[in-house]
């Protein structure tokens, strides 16, 4: 059945506006390559009290130099909080440069400092390439916390979509090592279970706009270089599969009430929230995948406020 009459009214002209083509091996070069053109047309805000730049950190893994997108208040008389976002893409997508806006905005309104990772991209790089970049930027950040002015105990971890996926995968891994832990996981409709991919037995009303089960069933293949589902999948790569999610960092999670990610998500906050992890969880009724880009629906307006707020409280605690 076709769900648009539950989608909320103020979000479908932004959906119209959204690809609908089908993501595979042979439409992926072209699907870059709009985003890529959709980011050039997006206007930068002049914002005085902050600095942006570029960076590239050495791999703690013997791979290729990491590129990263720095936003920093100019000016701090304290050590700043840190956020290590990672961006959306289904793990084949993307670039930090689709929060290039809001990470501008969001290091001057929070007073932080963000450090937003430009990680290898699924099929070329399969899991645990992008794991790994990811783990050696924020490494790195903790080693080089006091040269660059940065609170080591207040580094964060948040994402979208794949990215979302990717952070909580990096807040396991680095749970599980000898070293640093994450201040805290920011998860935004967050990408998190291969078997949703493969489901028979999907919430009816989920899925059909913007990331549908055929996508996902992309992405995933990419990521893990062979069909999802498999029992030995490792949740580094797919958090929902750990075992035990207990001493993971405080949590937020959202997502819509369309999004093909909702059951997952339900879920995995209803597991952490059992383990004795502190989670704040939003669900979105009517917002399908991706809604956060409707600038003007209300639905999105207070989903921006959420978010901010739960960030300036896992910044400045």
């Amino acid at each position: 059945m076709s769900t648009i009459d539950l989608v909320d009214p103020e979000l479908r002209d932004a959906l119209a506006l959204m690809p609908q083509v089908p993501l595979t091996a042979e439409t992926l070069p072209r699907r870059r390559a709009d985003a890529l053109a959709l980011l050039r047309a997006v206007p930068v805000p002049d914002l005085p009290d902050i600095t942006a730049g570029e960076i590239h950190v050495e791999s703690a893994f013997g791979a290729p130099p990491i590129r990263v997108l720095t936003y920093r208040p100019v000016r701090s008389d304290v050590p700043l909080p840190v956020i290590l976002h990672i961006h959306g893409g289904g793990f084949v997508m993307g670039s930090p440069e689709m929060k290039d806006v809001e990470n501008r905005v969001f290091a001057s309104d929070l007073k932080c400092a963000i450090y937003s990772v430009d990680y290898r991209l699924a099929p070329e790089t399969p899991h645990p390439g992008p794991l790994e970049d990811i783990y050696s930027v924020f490494i790195w950040l903790h080693a080089n916390a006091e040269r660059l002015g940065l609170d080591p105990a207040r580094i964060g971890i948040k994402g979208e979509s794949g990215g979302g996926g990717f952070a909580a995968g990096a807040a396991l891994y680095a749970r599980d090592r000898d070293g640093p832990k994450f201040a805290f996981q920011h998860l935004i409709y967050p990408m998190i279970d291969d078997h949703s991919a493969i489901r028979t037995d999907l919430h009816p009303c989920v899925g059909e706009f913007v990331w549908t089960q055929a996508n996902n069933l992309f992405g995933w293949r990419s990521l893990l270089g062979r069909e999802p589902g498999s029992p030995d999948v490792c949740p580094y790569a797919a958090a929902a599969r750990a075992a035990d999610v207990s001493g993971l960092p405080p949590t937020y999670i959202s997502v819509g009430g369309l999004d093909l990610f909702l059951e997952e998500n339900i879920a995995y906050a209803d597991r952490l929230n059992r383990a004795g992890v502190p989670v704040e969880f939003h669900l979105y009724p009517r917002a399908y995948h991706g809604f956060y880009r409707a600038t003007n629906a209300r639905v999105t307006l207070q989903a921006e406020r959420d978010t901010r707020e739960a960030l300036r409280r896992f910044l400045h605690w």
